[in-house]
């Protein structure tokens, strides 16, 4: 059998947007957002370790099935916002919204998936009060991936 490299995880999601001040301005009107770099061509969005790099140059239409997720502290203090920008959640069992490019975006909370940053990643993110719910705690053992305690 050939080798084969094992995937670690997502580094980062490129979005292509129309206006990288309006990516800027939508997206932080609901998101704390660390700006790490920006031009009027590209933008480069930390959330602790992993990143976002908004592209301006939109060319497609708007999706249907293909998202991206973004795990929060505060699901429903995300969903008041976006409510409050006006902003449609989609119909369907997850709490789905289009930007104003069309790019899809499932929110979630960071305490009930299995996705999990390290200790030391939160705690400099002031986020090291997050813990993992049972169900995904249970999720992880399932698989042999317990978080350290």
């Amino acid at each position: 059998m050939t080798p084969k490299a094992k995937p670690v995880g997502t580094n980062h999601v490129a979005l292509e947007i129309g206006d990288i001040g309006e990516a800027l301005a939508f997206y932080g009107s609901f998101l704390d957002l660390e700006i790490a770099s920006k031009s009027d061509k590209a933008a480069f969005v930390y959330f602790g370790d992993q990143f976002i790099n908004f592209s301006a140059g939109f060319r497609q239409g708007p999706d249907d099935n293909r998202h991206f997720g973004i795990a929060v502290d505060d699901k429903p203090l995300t969903i008041e916002l976006l409510n409050s920008m006006g902003v449609e959640l989609l119909d369907g069992p997850f709490t789905d919204f289009l930007d104003p490019w069309g790019n899809r975006v499932e929110l979630t909370t960071y305490t009930n998936i299995q996705f999990t940053k390290a200790d030391h990643v939160l705690r400099v993110m002031g986020l090291g009060h997050l813990k993992k719910t049972d169900e995904a705690l249970n999720e992880l053992a399932d698989k042999g991936m317990v978080p350290d305690a």
